[in-house]
């Protein structure tokens, strides 16, 4: 007498994605918390080491108003004004209380509200950082997928020879490059300017086209680099072979393991590289006449204004923090090796 099996009853595709759902949700919040935990120790050590700077300088709101001719009672009255008299750790307590509510204090140059100055460069300068990121992100991963799957050909090797090239050329030069070949010969964009996108969308996305493309070069270098050299050696697992032996087709291997796999290391780059867009164009901006976040932060500096150049670093800071944290979720999301804890 034979018997025959009941065919084995499979979960409803819906009934799957809940409970995937509901495996994911606990491992978001671990990396969520892991990632808090870390990072406002991080942002107080920093905070404090950049108020700290300061009083290491030497500089005095007096000796910008007053000139270096001031008396020391002159100096000593604007001190007292600007509320430098007291102890170092009364004015950190009110200076950090203030950045937790926004405030980053009063220029010493103008007298002007940091925030709302830091504010109308950082727009320009997001701006332009984001399109930057995003251009880089695509034509990276086309270029590293595309050398990882036919590695060791020649397109591999062109790929190669080409981001070896425009990974040791300055932004600076390839915006100037931009600007004489699209602009002034081919007058396809605007050689200068800035208009918000509140303007108009076309003509916010031409004047930051040129700028972001100069600082793409050095994002498409990185991660075409990090996601071929990942790829290429997660082909060489043996869960690869194993999905071969059984019968996977190579678009699913590659989509299902080998890229979730692969995409770590180029995404941990991008949690450097866009706080580095945002405040590390100085000299791009100066080139496309751009009134950016680094040039606020490299104006305030060279005048002696400390408050303004503590509230550079504060954002600056804040940008590394947060933008990791997004990078740390999304690697938890997305790869295996994350969910796991690896």
């Amino acid at each position: 007498m034979t018997t025959t099996e009941a065919p084995a009853r499979t979960a409803p595709p819906r009934r799957v994605a809940k409970a995937r759902g509901r495996l994911m949700l606990p491992r978001v919040l671990t990396t969520l918390a892991r990632s808090v935990a870390i990072f406002v120790p991080v942002f107080l050590v920093a905070t404090f080491v950049t108020f700290a700077l300061r009083s290491l300088s030497g500089l005095s709101p007096a000796r910008i108003q007053l000139g270096e001719e001031a008396t020391p009672e002159a100096i000593a009255r604007v001190e007292a004004q600007w509320g430098l008299d007291r102890p170092f750790l009364v004015q950190y307590g009110d200076w950090i209380g203030g950045v937790l509510h926004g405030q980053l204090g009063t220029s010493w140059s103008n007298g002007a509200d940091i925030s709302t100055l830091i504010g109308l460069g950082l727009g320009v300068s997001l701006s332009v950082a984001t399109f930057a990121l995003i251009i880089g992100v695509v034509v990276g991963f086309a270029l590293g997928t595309l050398a990882a799957l036919h590695r060791t050909t020649w397109v591999d090797r062109a790929i190669t020879g080409f981001v070896t090239v425009i990974s040791v050329m300055p932004a600076f030069v390839v915006g100037i490059v931009l600007v004489a070949v699209l602009a002034v010969q081919l007058h396809l964009f605007p050689s200068a300017g800035y208009v918000p996108a509140e303007q108009g969308f076309g003509p916010w996305l031409a004047h930051i086209t040129l700028p972001a493309l100069a600082l793409s070069f050095d994002v498409i270098a990185d991660v075409a680099r990090q996601l071929r050299s990942s790829l290429v050696a997660a082909y060489q697992e043996n869960y690869v072979t194993g999905a071969l032996v059984r019968g996977l087709s190579p678009r699913r291997i590659f989509f299902g393991h080998v890229l979730r796999n692969g995409l770590g290391p180029a995404l941990a780059t991008l949690g450097l590289k866009f706080p580095a867009l945002v405040g590390a164009s100085v000299v791009t901006e100066w080139i496309f006449g751009l009134q950016g976040f680094g040039r606020f932060a490299n104006d305030s500096a060279q005048a002696g204004d400390v408050p303004a150049v503590q509230g550079v670093l504060v954002v600056s800071i804040a940008l590394v923090v947060a933008f990791n944290l997004v990078v740390n979720l999304v690697l938890a999301r997305v790869t295996p090796a994350s969910q796991r804890g690896v």
